[in-house]
């Protein structure tokens, strides 16, 4: 179902997993920063509204939605997280540089997904205009951040149950 339908903040599925002594990192690309922040506002005060401290969660930025993919990994060779929330917002322009980007993103991130034992959360806006953007980042379809929030801690669950 689109999200023309959807609040993207709501839960669905299996309850959100309760679990503090998990450590999320989130990298955020600067690039669209107003939709960006908003996205990773949403993600931080929901993990935090389910348990995580301020210590557990971290931050860091990168210029702009390329640059999530080597940060995501080098993330991931540290060790030092139970996921990765990465976040951004390509908004199609004139010309074909918006399906690059998008294209690049997408494909790099499912592929360290495959190669990582750290669960790498998909948080990237790819819309048609800003408004589509703002709609997603706190508007009127809730906080696609929130969501990545959630897809976080449930698949960090997942990954405890397989190791049972």
């Amino acid at each position: 179902m689109s999200s023309v339908q959807n609040n993207l903040s709501e839960v669905k599925g299996s309850k959100i997993p309760k679990n503090k002594n998990i450590k999320i990192c989130i990298v955020w690309a600067e690039w669209n920063t107003e939709i960006t922040s908003a996205l990773k506002k949403g993600a931080i005060d929901f993990l935090k509204a389910n348990g995580l401290s301020s210590a557990n969660i971290k931050e860091y930025s990168v210029p702009g939605a390329f640059e999530l993919v080597a940060a995501s990994r080098q993330i991931c060779y540290s060790k030092k997280f139970n996921a990765v929330i990465s976040i951004g917002c390509v908004i199609r322009g004139g010309t074909p540089h918006f399906e690059y980007i998008c294209q690049a993103v997408s494909i790099g991130l499912s592929q360290l997904n495959t190669q990582q034992n750290t669960p790498i959360i998909f948080g990237v806006l790819t819309t048609d205009n800003l408004q589509q953007a703002i709609d997603r980042a706190g508007g009127v379809h809730g906080n696609k951040g929130v969501e990545a929030a959630i897809t976080a801690l449930k698949m960090i669950d997942f990954n405890k149950k397989l190791k049972k």
